[in-house]
């Protein structure tokens, strides 16, 4: 395949210098430049996460039936191509319980937001030297899933439930009929961040993980210090926000807050653009931060 499913994005700037895994020459042209990929950390995977947000750093509607991002993005096909190449190269999808219940039947796969790069990105896959599907991890301390879900039955998906002793009961129960799930628990009341980071990567062979949980799980990520970069989209919409106590509209990080005093920082590597939308590439380097 050698032709564009869409128009290049305009690459403003690109500051990303470090050494990597380089991207093929048709997804360079159509990226507008490159995305090494660097080599994970020791011990877990190389965490990257990708977000839509709002002129006003919404997230989401939070309301029934458009809960999801593509409301944000208002279906912007480079926003949804990017997505698709993020998943291309993970060797596993992150989610949390909500997600999955809030996009009952979406499919994590690299081509599921993007069919006609199925080609292209499996190739991509091949090459790099990924299993076809990415494993497909679900963050639940509850275990509340929701057993009747296309999105759980993707052929030759593997799938991990993360969760804690009592969540693993009722998931077992809830997803019963599904065959060959399995189960990373961790004592207490929550998962273990770290410990499933290792996880992932001494026991999964995971070396490259994308984040597509929403607001808690990103907050979490940040909180354990175990996510690397951040790809965000700005969206040209405004959503807003309701008075209490209506059901809020999720900003970009919820379940968490920082000291004024040293709160976490990114640096900017690379800025596209394409109409009203900018895309940006930033990294979070935690051993310069305090603390």
């Amino acid at each position: 395949m050698d032709v564009a499913p869409i128009a290049p994005y305009t690459l403003l700037f690109d500051e990303a210098t470090d050494p990597g895994l380089r991207l093929p020459a048709d997804l360079r042209a159509i990226y507008g430049g490159d995305w090494p990929l660097p080599t994970p950390p020791p011990r877990r995977p190389y965490t990257y996460t990708n977000f839509v947000v709002s002129h006003d750093g919404r997230i989401s509607f939070g309301a029934p039936h458009h809960a999801s991002s593509r409301f944000i993005s208002r279906h912007a096909p480079h926003d949804i191509w990017l997505m698709a190449l993020l998943r291309a190269r993970a060797d596993a999808i992150l989610i949390g319980g909500a997600t999955l219940r809030a996009v009952r039947g979406h499919r994590w796969t690299p081509w599921a937001t993007f069919p006609a790069e199925q080609a292209r990105l499996s190739a991509l896959r091949e090459t790099e030297g990924r299993s076809p599907l990415p494993l497909l991890v679900i963050i639940s301390a509850s275990g509340d899933l929701p057993g009747a879900t296309a999105s759980l039955r993707v052929p030759g998906q593997s799938i991990l439930i993360a969760t804690t002793t009592s969540g693993e009961a009722r998931a077992r129960t809830a997803l019963s009929k599904l065959p060959d799930l399995a189960y990373h628990v961790s004592p207490g009341e929550g998962v273990n961040l770290v410990v499933l980071m290792a996880a992932l990567r001494e026991e999964y062979g995971v070396g490259t993980l994308l984040s597509e949980g929403g607001a808690h799980v990103y907050g979490a990520l940040l909180h354990a210090k175990v996510i690397d970069e951040v790809f965000t989209t700005s969206s040209p919409i405004v959503v807003g926000n309701h008075a209490p106590p209506a059901a809020p509209r999720p900003s970009l990080v919820e379940g968490v807050a920082f000291s004024p005093d040293d709160p976490p920082r990114l640096r900017l590597l690379s800025l596209r653009r394409h109409g009203d939308y900018l895309f940006q590439r930033a990294r979070f380097n935690w051993a310069d931060q305090a603390g």
